[in-house]
């Protein structure tokens, strides 16, 4: 005869945790976009974002220009 089955306890996911994972996920999507596809329409004062992530888009080789 089988042993009886034990039950495993599964930790329940907190809102906290949720919370954090949802901001972390959504600033790394903002990052990307600033990053790889922004060519400085955010930035007020032209492409002082464009140039500010020029660097980083010939690392991830992201064209921009």
């Amino acid at each position: 005869m089988a042993a009886p089955a034990q039950s495993v306890a599964v930790p329940a996911l907190s809102p906290k945790l949720l919370v954090a994972a949802m901001v972390s996920v959504g600033l790394m999507l903002l990052l990307a976009y600033l990053v790889g596809f922004d060519q400085g329409a955010v930035s007020r004062s032209g492409m002082y974002l464009h140039e500010l992530m020029h660097d980083g888009r010939h690392l991830l080789g992201v064209p921009c220009h």
